[in-house]
């Protein structure tokens, strides 16, 4: 009888452990790329992004305002944390995007038809323990070839 209970209790905390540990993080607020903590290997550095996101899950707006080789650009991109694909365009360019869960992380799969060719983007978004940083896992496959990016995002 004590084996049953202790077992039952063992099961319960395991079962809650794992419910607060796929919890999903809401990621609205105003987020600053924090260049000098950030990843971009071989590529041009921008001189600045900021992002306002408002994440009411499973609806996710992103309102990009960056500065960098290219000069100032700004747009809004809408996404679903479901599963679905959404096309969002960034000047003429279409991008198609899937966002969804994996536990506690966000993940998107992307992708882009530049000049012909196809640029395959996976991100994973992770919220700090804290709720004050965002950081951005991104993988790129061009034809060019791959490369990674880690892009933190500090709230403001």
């Amino acid at each position: 009888m004590i084996r049953r209970v202790i077992a039952s209790g063992l099961l319960a905390a395991s079962l809650l452990a794992s419910a607060y540990a796929q919890q999903k993080p809401n990621f609205t607020g105003t987020w600053k790329l924090n260049v000098a903590k950030s990843d971009f290997g071989e590529d041009p550095v921008p001189k600045s992004r900021t992002d306002v996101i408002t994440h009411k899950d499973p609806s996710l707006t992103d309102q990009v305002s960056t500065e960098g080789a290219k000069g100032k650009q700004e747009y809004t991109a809408v996404y679903t944390t479901d599963g679905k694909e959404v096309v969002n365009k960034q000047g003429a360019r279409e991008l198609y995007s899937i966002f969804h869960w994996d536990g506690s992380k966000l993940v998107n799969d992307s992708k882009l038809h530049v000049n012909d060719e196809d640029i395959i983007i996976k991100q994973i978004w992770s919220l700090s323990a804290d709720g004050n940083t965002i950081t951005q896992n991104v993988h790129y496959n061009t034809p060019e070839g791959e490369t990674d990016h880690t892009l933190v995002y500090e709230k403001h």
